[in-house]
């Protein structure tokens, strides 16, 4: 199952790359805000459950796809790069086994123990 999986995730990331290659802008775009959200991360110096939270709303694929799909709408290419950046970055963390953080602490995720 787990491989399946991360056919699935790269799969994911396949997509995203493809979008923002649609989008004719530069890719140092995407490189340089490839790991942004991790800075979600920040919210564990406020504890485990706030980490928890923040870092798992900037890993949410659904996030990205609400985001890309407002910007496409909308016309806000901003918006339509946010969602690509966070989609597939969770895609691409997902692949490597970080998954959605549990408020126990930041290695117990919905993948399993980081680290195991």
């Amino acid at each position: 199952m787990k491989v399946l999986l991360k056919f699935e995730e790269f799969g994911s990331l396949l997509l995203g790359i493809y979008l923002f290659s649609i989008l004719d802008l530069n890719w140092w775009w995407f490189i340089g805000l490839f790991l942004a959200p991790d800075v979600s991360a920040l919210g564990y110096l406020a504890g485990s459950k706030i980490g928890a939270w923040c870092y798992n709303f900037l890993h949410l694929k659904s996030l990205g796809i609400l985001c890309y799909l407002l910007g496409t709408v909308f016309n806000l290419i901003e918006f339509q790069v946010a969602g690509l950046i966070i989609f597939s970055h969770a895609a691409f963390d997902r692949l490597l086994g970080y998954g959605l953080k549990y408020e126990t602490g930041f290695k117990d995720t919905h993948l399993g123990k980081i680290g195991n």
